[in-house]
């Protein structure tokens, strides 16, 4: 069974994104689509022999705690050490760091294939390279040459400590403090909890990058600082010396995702929890949110891999499981049919199509962007790139999250009976997919960063891209009468989005910010069917384009095109409904009275 459909992936990657167009940058001169397609094959090699193979087991058997040290199942630590082996924990670093300079979109079509294998087991790798880049972009010279090696050569994991008990998402009233010494560091006292990875025995360090704020800092966000704390301190050749004061306080036991740890720490027991502060003091949230960002889209490829894992793995049952026959077939003596003839069930399969597809198709999208913004020399270029890709961020995260999950759902139901089991992979694929609309930012978060900052940015330049993007391939896809309808259906949203933007402006300044952003859900919902509509008939443009030139393959392409259609007659009339909501700002939920529950 493959993790990932392998055309799918090179039609996106060579077809679609033209991945081998990035070697006109020098940073990446030196590769070619051989050397992409060989990066890709370790990854799926690595992927299939060390991850795949415990993804089951690591969810029976989840982390435990003895009451001294937290343990996994070894294959979780092999699988983390043949991955920092095969160059892949640093394949986007340049080479004089170690890396491979490959680009973004490259590694991200690997992290893909390995988070599709084993979600819980790809968490440790890929929460490291973050948070190693974030050191790379903040830290001082004496951090980084003390905690990257640790980080870049497997000795030592990374986490993102956010999140207090009495807190959740609300950064803004966090309670970690940080006391300056005379001795340049800072003391940590208090409490997080969420936090993946925050304890494992899969290697001797653990670098938590914390949130706190520092006695007498301005209340809320501007007063929020970002600290190194490392599980062991170490001297400066990276040997470690003392165990530092973070201790675990407990395990979560999770729905999901159960092979990865999910920790309550406590800094500061004894009043020894060494801090460093990264970068000035009151930037911390800036700081975070480069890692924040990068997770945020991390989550969104999981949940759109994780999606398609599911989607596959229904397609083959379906395939091969005889039942029942067409209404029209009154023979009771006729062979039965595999149920994937019955349409309800192309149904289900083609939605987990468009869904798990199209997800993967942003999450590339969005990949590439960083590639582009990072490495071209027009400024202009760069800045409205950066502009998208802000804007498209919260719906790189939420989209697949909420539609990964429907896929998912939909697979479970396609097997039926045996899709509740755990006999079947789909049950547990639907359980590890759940938590990723709830972590990095729910649906809510995400749609409030969406309508109410992202959108507004810089005079809105970053939906004014999108427009510039979403019209050319409009105009491509009208001189193909086949997709000239969906064009203008496409062409219709777009203008009616811009109306509607102008309208919620207006009820910004009429209604106030409460009223209005009730429903920044819903714009969240709208914006992303737009874009994914966009990224729908954009692949309908190229399949069609490539139909004529490699007949071999028409049925991949035919998919395709056939996908387009669904996604435009069944899922695009949805914008109707949240435009009408939007439109009219409608109260319903802003104004229900809590004694009303």
């Amino acid at each position: 069974m493959p993790l990932i459909n392998r055309q799918d992936l090179n039609f996106l990657l060579f077809d679609w994104l033209q991945a081998e167009q990035l070697t006109q940058f020098p940073r990446y001169a030196d590769h070619s689509t051989d050397t992409f397609r060989q990066t890709i094959d370790t990854a799926q090699q690595v992927a299939e022999r060390y991850f795949l193979p415990h993804n089951h087991k690591a969810d029976e058997q989840e982390p435990w705690f003895d009451g001294t040290a937290v343990h996994t199942i070894p294959e979780v630590k092999e699988a983390f050490h043949h991955f920092v082996q095969s160059g892949l924990l640093t394949a986007r670093l340049s080479y004089d760091d170690g890396g491979m300079q490959l680009p973004s979109l490259v590694t991200s079509a690997c992290t893909a294939l390995v988070t599709a294998a084993n979600p819980s087991s790809a968490a440790y790798p890929f929460l490291t390279m973050a948070a190693a880049n974030l050191i790379a972009h903040f830290a001082r010279q004496e951090l980084q040459q003390r905690y990257l090696p640790l980080m870049r050569d497997g000795r030592a994991t990374g986490t993102m400590a956010l999140t207090e008990p009495d807190v959740g998402s609300s950064l803004a009233d966090l309670k970690t403090a940080a006391t300056p010494t005379d001795k340049g560091h800072y003391l940590i006292r208090g409490h997080k909890m969420f936090i993946s990875g925050g304890e494992h025995d899969l290697t001797d360090n653990i670098i938590h990058l914390v949130l706190a704020r520092i006695k007498g800092a301005p209340a809320g966000v501007k007063g929020i600082s970002l600290f190194l704390v490392p599980k062991f301190l170490v001297d400066d050749s990276s040997q470690p010396q003392q165990r530092n004061d973070v201790n675990l306080a407990g395990l979560l036991h999770k729905m999901g995702y159960r092979g990865t740890t999910s920790t309550v720490l406590n800094f500061g027991e004894s009043d020894q929890c060494v801090g460093y502060l990264i970068g000035e003091a009151h930037q911390g949230l800036k700081y975070m949110f480069m890692m924040m960002n990068e997770a945020r889209m991390g989550v969104g490829l999981g949940a759109a891999v994780i999606g398609y894992r599911g989607y596959l793995e229904s397609l083959a049952y379906a395939k091969e499981r005889p039942q029942g026959r067409h209404p029209g077939n009154k023979d009771a003596n006729s062979p039965p049919i595999p149920i994937i003839e019955h349409a309800d069930v192309k149904r289900m399969l083609l939605a987990q199509k468009t869904y798990s597809e199209g997800a993967l198709a942003l999450c590339l999208y969005a990949s590439q962007l960083i590639d582009i913004l990072e490495n071209t020399s027009d400024e202009n270029e760069r800045k409205s790139k950066q502009e998208l890709l802000d804007l498209i961020t919260p719906i790189v995260k939420s989209w697949p999250s909420e539609f990964g999950c429907k896929a998912n759902e939909l697979a479970i139901q396609v097997l039926g009976g045996c899709g509740y089991t755990r006999e079947y992979p789909v049950e547990q694929c639907y359980r590890d997919n759940r938590l990723n609309p709830i972590h990095e930012g729910t649906h809510g978060i995400q749609g409030l960063d969406l309508m109410g900052r992202k959108l507004w940015q810089n005079g809105s330049m970053g939906l004014q891209v999108l427009g510039k993007e979403i019209m050319a391939t409009i105009a491509s896809a009208k001189t193909i009468p086949t997709l000239a309808v969906y064009a203008n259906t496409l062409q219709q949203a777009l203008q009616q989005t811009a109306a509607l933007v102008q309208t919620i402006a207006s009820q910004m300044q009429s209604k106030g910010p409460d009223a209005t952003l009730a429903n920044a859900s819903v714009f969240l919902s709208y914006l992303g069917h737009v874009v994914v509509g966009w990224i729908w008939l954009w692949q309908a443009v190229t399949a069609q384009q490539k139909l004529a030139i490699d007949p071999a393959n028409t049925a991949f392409y035919q998919g395709k095109l056939h996908a387009c259609q669904y996604f435009y007659r069944w899922e695009m009339p949805l914008l109707q409904h949240w435009h009408q909501l939007l439109n009219n700002a409608d109260d319903t939920c802003h104004q229900m009275q809590v004694d009303f529950f």
